[in-house]
């Protein structure tokens, strides 16, 4: 079962965002925290926490299993350009040079490498018909 974690409006460049995402792109959870966590790039910081965002989100969803037992990695990294703030920075001459600052948005998807066993107690035939002589 697959969590998803989104963050809008993220004030770098959708490229320098990619460099990072593609580091941990297909990774598990625990080796991308580290990754992470050492990295020197701007991008680095916010993705660690909305990987964190998405562990915790899966955990909600998936409460009758344990963290530690789920084999969690990285399903999907996606970096799409946001919104440009166009500005004007003054030239030579008298003209007028157009600055775009750019944003992104990053949507990460966890999911578990394999769906983990959950027990459940089958009824049989004979149990069915032992709870019915008791009635």
């Amino acid at each position: 079962m697959e969590a998803v974690a989104r963050l809008n409006n993220v004030p770098t460049s959708p490229r320098k965002m990619r460099l990072v995402a593609d580091m941990i792109r297909g990774e598990a959870v625990n080796k991308a925290l580290n990754v992470l966590k050492f990295e020197s790039k701007v991008g680095a910081a916010r993705l660690e926490k909305l990987l964190l965002s998405a562990v915790a989100n899966w955990q909600a969803k998936n409460e009758d299993i344990k963290l530690e037992e789920a084999d969690l990695y990285v399903k999907e990294v996606m970096v799409d350009s946001g919104r440009i703030l166009k500005r004007l920075r003054p030239a030579p001459q008298g003209r007028a040079h157009r600055i775009r600052k750019r944003s992104n948005h990053v949507t990460l998807v966890v999911d578990n490498l394999r769906e983990p066993i959950v027990e459940e107690v089958a009824e049989t035939k004979d149990s069915k018909k032992e709870e019915q002589n008791k009635n």
